[in-house]
């Protein structure tokens, strides 16, 4: 099933895009300095990661559990 209908998947994609794109901005700030068009939404991934970087952790755990034992 798509991630788009089932909104555990949906959630999941959403971390790992953020986490992907945090990390990304960190080991290679050139590739997501542009802020409009395609690369913006990574861009703006990568921003939600750094800035709410406590609450993702939370949540990447939070889903890894769920997906564990649920």
């Amino acid at each position: 099933m798509s991630a788009l209908f089932n909104f555990h998947s949906f959630l999941t994609v959403v971390l790992l895009v953020i986490c992907t794109c945090a990390f990304l901005k960190m080991q290679f700030p050139a590739i997501l300095e542009q802020k409009t068009g395609f690369r913006g939404f990574f861009w703006k991934a990568a921003r939600i990661g750094e800035r709410l970087s406590p609450w993702v952790a939370a949540g990447c755990f939070t889903m890894g559990v769920s997906t564990l034992f649920f």
